[in-house]
């Protein structure tokens, strides 16, 4: 009896020890075969290249308020999109952001902007498609995965989803997004561009030069993968300077810090050739591992 009882108080001891201990910071749960099956989606010949103001565009757009609906995931504002107007050589185009929401738990009006483009650069005029898997449906895809990891692991500050338009005619998404939410408390804007393909399985991460948390915690980083991150394309290596390169731009110009992962360039970039067949996927599932830990540190430290 005695034996009995030592054994069931040691039992409730342990329970009651992994019920205190605190969740690791690097503890990442997506499901990565749903991640592969929507970049195989949203880069497929029917979406036509997603050209902003073109028919491809839309359908993809609606795609993503789809994802968002049947995730559960609310609206930033009373709507899912946030339509924008400008001017183009002489033509003037509608395009529109797509934005979700996820509520803090201890901080929520304080926001973390995760942000990948949905546009691409629509039908050649050869009749070739611009499917751009690489560029970005890698990122949009990673933006439901974060969905899928916040769900069992709440964030302390609020998470905007941003799948922003027209990146490739001058980031104007992300400059109408901005000049609407530059008084807000915007943490930090994490923004993801090209992030499934690379042959050397590496991964670059720009940004953390200019904010020293940011810097402090990217230097502090337990990478939880076997592939790569590196620390460069910031204007310190002799390499391309990535600092305006995307989406991150308009929210450094605010002094918003951020933190832009990207691969370099491949023979893909900006060509029809930019198809899911090229990605490479072991990598891609590590890249969004990795992002997904660097965005739990800065949520855990805050900045």
């Amino acid at each position: 009896m005695k034996i009995k009882l030592i054994t069931l108080f040691v039992a409730i001891l342990l329970f009651n020890t992994r019920c205190e201990q605190k969740p690791n910071a690097h503890d990442v749960t997506f499901n990565q075969e749903k991640l592969l099956q929507r970049v195989k989606e949203l880069s497929s010949d029917k979406f036509e290249g997603r050209r902003t103001g073109e028919k491809g565009n839309d359908l993809a757009r609606a795609y993503i308020v789809k994802e968002l609906l049947q995730q559960g995931v609310k609206s930033f504002y009373p709507e899912y999109e946030q339509p924008f107007v400008f001017n183009r050589g002489n033509d003037t185009l509608v395009a529109n952001n797509v934005l979700g929401l996820i509520k803090g738990t201890e901080n929520p009006n304080a926001y973390i902007v995760i942000s990948a483009h949905y546009d691409h650069l629509g039908i050649g005029e050869n009749g070739e498609i611009y499917n751009g898997a690489d560029d970005d449906a890698s990122g949009v895809s990673a933006l439901f995965s974060f969905v899928e990891h916040l769900r069992t692991n709440p964030p302390k500050h609020s998470v905007v989803l941003a799948a922003f338009d027209a990146e490739e005619m001058g980031l104007m998404g992300a400059k109408h997004f901005v000049s609407k939410v530059k008084d807000s408390t915007i943490i930090a804007n994490i923004n993801m561009d090209m992030i499934s393909r690379s042959s050397k399985d590496e991964l670059y991460v720009v940004g953390s030069r200019y904010n020293e948390k940011l810097s402090a915690i990217v230097n502090d980083f337990k990478n939880p993968t076997t592939s790569k991150l590196l620390v460069g394309h910031d204007g310190t290596d002799g390499k391309q300077d990535w600092t305006y390169a995307s989406d991150h731009a308009p929210f450094h110009q605010e002094g918003i810090p951020f933190l832009y992962f990207g691969n370099e360039d491949h023979a893909a970039y900006h060509k029809p050739t930019d198809d899911f067949e090229e990605i490479t996927p072991d990598f891609y599932k590590n890249a969004v591992a990795m992002i997904i830990a660097m965005f739990n540190d800065i949520d855990a430290k805050g900045l």
